[in-house]
């Protein structure tokens, strides 16, 4: 993969939605990715319902993105 952008997150559409409202909110810009989709509409499936999506940002935003997920990711399991 090329050092213009960084892969942050592989999961779920659902997910993956929220996430990139998430990052956008904290003045990140994300590149999102549905693998499924895109595929569904071109006329074959590639790929699974549970990593469809990838989100993707610049290099300079990685740490700052990585830290606002991990935050979140951190708090959604302690609320189990």
């Amino acid at each position: 993969m090329s050092d213009d952008i960084k892969l942050v997150y592989t999961g779920s559409r659902v997910e993956g939605m929220f996430l990139r409202d998430l990052l956008e909110e904290n003045e990140i810009g994300v590149i999102y990715r549905d693998t499924l989709s895109s595929s569904v509409q071109a006329g074959w499936a590639d790929g699974a319902p549970e990593d469809a999506v990838r989100l993707f940002v610049e290099p300079f935003n990685f740490e700052k993105a990585k830290a606002v997920l991990d935050d979140y990711f951190s708090n959604r399991n302690h609320k189990k």
